[in-house]
């Protein structure tokens, strides 16, 4: 994606299952879960820049000494820097000769990460204030182990307002930080309450007191229906991961199947992760090894390591979210690498058009590096073109018995789609411009690129996986494109317009910041028709004082009256810098809705191209989106 947003965050939980003397003998190390938890967590670093948490929790812990544990950064390199500063007190005290490695005991005794089970996170923010205080795990504090939680997730909730409410209805008087808070809150509410009628009925009933009361509750404790109740209400895409304080362990995932969430469970360990491949690598397993939790499943690991799943909430029509197929997730996932390479393919035909067929003066690159699966795909697709093409000749002359040097030159070795590497991405500097947000003139020097690839004569087909906004496409990456005075420059994006706003986890929930929608205002005001966006707005404005499960997208309004085409064509003028170097053509392509879920078989989620929300809180974000645009407020809306 050449503009810069914030996405997905990502999850791992790593639960042993034999002592750690277990892993110190096979593994000669008692921190073998430590270790493969900071794997898990960098194999996923794709999903997280804003900061990073881990949590640690030991099983059989005698009273009196701590057993929950939790650090969490938003330094750079956050999550290097939490195991760093973890090692380093773990060195420390192997030369203090309070740990010696070779015993589990003392790694246990003396190590706060020294445990059995362990959760960790990596932030992308997309709500909440910007501190160390905003990274997850959260944690929930008491004296009681089975009162304690500590919980991570990749989630937004689009009614948060009403998620607090109940808990002011009960007298709480919980403190607006953000979602996770809420979420927090609320699973810790409806877990005292399960903790109070287990403590008073083994008291009052079965007359158990002390310590045997206390076992009784963490044996009986069913965290699956404390999550049932708990997520009753919840509008937004999650997966939700956590732990007890007596060493029950839970991961959950929304009924539409929005967010991923993946899990595998051998005789060693279970392992729950945001994504699939990083299971994989991490702990040798086969692609039918990991599973998915499934919409509205939780996944239940109490503390002697069973595992149980149990549907908390209905399933819905399942519709997960295809920019996790597009961008945000890994691109070395099986299924995910053949997706992103059917996107490409999918893009041969109006790329051909776009060329009028002229492969010879053609040159296909992509940009940025997460568009280079695509760029495979598509380039296999031009192949596979121009082989049938070749075929369809060869066959044709061979009717006549004229197939000779000149036709062979002619038709066989020429005309095939070139392709060189174009654009190359300076990363220290697009840091640095991330820190000094004042200097958007650097932001044209992100991009370099490579001088004498390009004639003058070429057309230059530019692969991108989606276009958002467009300002890293105009303020740099064509205007550098341009410097190789090519005839024509095409930016090809593998996903549709992005036209609405999410509001189910990514940062994206401002109309204006989106291309699609300018254009869509600018040709209406083209053409003389901006009454159509005041009465848009007044539509959703009478929308706001209805019911919430009433509401429907009567933005779509802003798009009806103009084919995609039109669309694209006004993006490209929009994103064409000034330039007194170049005066060559730019197009911008766009996929098209019917090859996306061709391309992405099982995964329908695309509200942010079509308007078609899978809950009630996506279609009240909207209206409050453009309320929002109209009125020239700032702000997320929801």
């Amino acid at each position: 994606m050449s503009d810069p947003i914030k996405h997905e965050c990502g999850i791992a939980l790593v639960r042993l299952k034999k002592p750690l003397s277990y892993y110190q003998t096979k593994y000669d190390s008692a921190l073998w879960g430590f270790f493969q938890l900071f794997l898990l967590m960098e194999k996923q670093h794709n999903r997280g820049q804003d900061g990073s948490g881990v949590g640690a929790l030991k099983l059989n812990v005698k009273a009196g000494k701590p057993y929950m544990f939790r650090e969490r950064s938003i330094e750079a390199n956050s999550m290097s820097r939490i195991f760093s500063r973890l090692l380093e007190d773990y060195d420390q005290k192997i030369e203090s000769g309070v740990i010696h490695p070779e015993f589990a005991t003392t790694v246990k005794d003396n190590f706060d990460f020294g445990a059995e089970i362990f959760l960790g996170h990596l932030r992308y923010g997309t709500s909440g204030g910007y501190s160390e205080t905003s990274c997850h795990p959260y944690f929930r504090r008491n004296n009681w182990p089975t009162r304690n939680l500590m919980v991570a997730g990749n989630f937004n909730m689009t009614n948060t307002d009403e998620l607090n409410k109940r808990l002011i209805d009960r007298g709480q008087h919980p403190v607006f930080d953000t979602d996770t808070q809420t979420i927090l809150e609320e699973i810790g509410y409806h877990l005292d309450e399960e903790h109070r009628r287990l403590y008073h009925e083994n008291r009052d009933v079965k007359g158990l007191s002390g310590m045997d009361n206390a076992k009784a509750i963490s044996e009986n404790l069913d965290v699956a229906e404390i999550l049932k109740e708990s997520s009753k209400g919840w509008d937004g895409g999650y997966s939700i991961a956590g732990m007890i304080g007596n060493g029950d362990c839970f991961a959950t995932r929304d009924p539409w199947g929005i967010r991923p969430f993946h899990f595998f469970e051998d005789d060693e360990v279970i392992a729950i992760a945001s994504e699939r491949a990083p299971l994989m690598t991490v702990f040798s397993k086969s692609i039918d090894d990991i599973q998915e939790v499934e919409p509205g499943e939780a996944l239940i690991i109490k503390r002697n390591g069973t595992v149980t799943r149990k549907q908390i909430r209905d399933p819905q029509e399942r519709v997960s979210c295809t920019f996790e197929r597009i961008y945000f997730s890994r691109g070395n996932d099986h299924d995910i690498y053949q997706e992103r390479k059917a996107l490409g393919k999918a893009l041969v035909q109006p790329v051909l058009k776009a060329i009028n067929q002229d492969l010879e003066n053609s040159v296909f690159s992509f940009i940025p590096n997460t568009a280079e699966v695509a760029y495979y795909g598509l380039m296999d697709g031009l192949r596979e073109h121009r082989r049938e093409a070749v075929k369809n000749e060869i066959l044709e002359q061979a009717q006549t018995g004229n197939i000779n040097a000149e036709f062979l030159d002619r038709v066989i070795m020429s005309n095939w789609p070139r392709s060189e590497k174009i654009a190359l991405k300076d990363i220290k500097l697009r840091t640095f411009i991330s820190q000094e947000k004042t200097r958007t003139d650097l932001a044209s020097h992100v991009y370099d690129i490579s001088y004498g690839s390009v004639a003058p004569t070429d057309n230059l087909i530019c692969l991108d996986d989606s276009i958002v906004r467009g300002t890293t496409l105009k303020q740099s990456i064509i205007k550098i494109l341009a410097r190789l005075n090519p005839s024509q420059i095409i930016i090809v994006s593998t996903a549709p317009q992005i036209r609405y706003p999410d509001c189910y986890g990514i940062d994206m929930s401002q109309l204006h910041k989106f291309i699609a929608f300018e254009a869509a205002i600018e040709l209406l005001k083209d053409q003389g028709r901006e009454s159509v966006i005041r009465e848009v707005y007044l539509e959703c404005v009478g929308q706001a004082k209805k019911p919430i499960e009433l509401m429907t997208n009567c933005v779509k309004r802003i798009y009806d009256s103009f084919k995609p085409e039109e669309i694209s064509a006004k993006i490209s003028q929009k994103v064409r810098p000034d330039m007194d170097y170049w005066d060559g053509n730019l197009t911008i392509i766009y996929q098209n809705i019917e090859s996306l879920h061709a391309s992405l078989p099982g995964h329908a989620g695309d509200w942010y191209f079509t308007g078609n929300y899978p809950t009630p809180g996506g279609f009240r974000a909207l209206n409050t989106a453009f309320i929002n645009y109209y009125e020239d407020r700032e702000g997320r809306s929801y």
